[in-house]
């Protein structure tokens, strides 16, 4: 009887400290994923609708959470009253609310907006970089997209001439 409380006390504590670990992991993921936001968003001003929608949002996923949480402190009692558990619904508890909390903070106008705005920061930044690579090839003598661009509207050009001179020549040697 002593090696079964042994292993009991032993699994309730791998279990335990598996729980804890998966609650910090997902309050870290959704700590970061709330400064990205707030990154994102950071110098603009959100519409009142908008940030109610987001907060709205946020509520929801914390409630997922909560659910989990119940669920799987109801699955630990069921473990303490003899119940046969599988260690893998303590996973899906968690992969599934993880799912589902994250609907919910990515359906919202606010998640919208705000990624609208990392969006257009990524493409305002690419703008830059583009340019400053076209400038590095320019000054090191390097054909530029800008050159090569040109190369090839050129290119089309020439061949839209020669295209009508070989039809000119036709239309002579026809007549001759």
């Amino acid at each position: 009887m002593n090696d079964q409380q042994e292993q009991w006390t032993e699994m309730m504590e791998q279990m335990n400290d598996a729980v804890a670990e998966s609650i910090e992991q997902n309050m870290a993921a959704q700590a970061d994923f709330v400064e990205s936001w707030a990154e994102a968003v950071e110098g603009s001003v959100p519409d009142e609708d908008v940030v109610a929608d987001g907060i709205e949002g946020y509520n929801r996923a914390y409630e997922v959470w909560m659910d989990a949480a119940e669920r799987m402190a109801d699955r630990s009692a069921a473990i303490a009253e003899g119940e046969d558990v599988a260690p893998e619904e303590f996973r899906d508890i968690w992969l599934q609310s993880a799912n589902e909390a994250f609907k919910e903070v990515l359906s919202t106008e606010a998640f919208a907006a705000a990624n609208g705005q990392l969006v257009e920061s990524m493409m305002e930044m690419r703008g830059d970089v583009d340019e400053a690579t076209q400038d590095a090839l320019a000054q090191a003598g390097l054909a530029t997209r800008d050159d090569v661009e040109e190369v090839g509207e050129r290119l089309v050009e020439l061949e839209r001439r020669q295209h009508a001179v070989e039809k000119k020549l036709d239309r002579i040697l026809e007549e001759l």
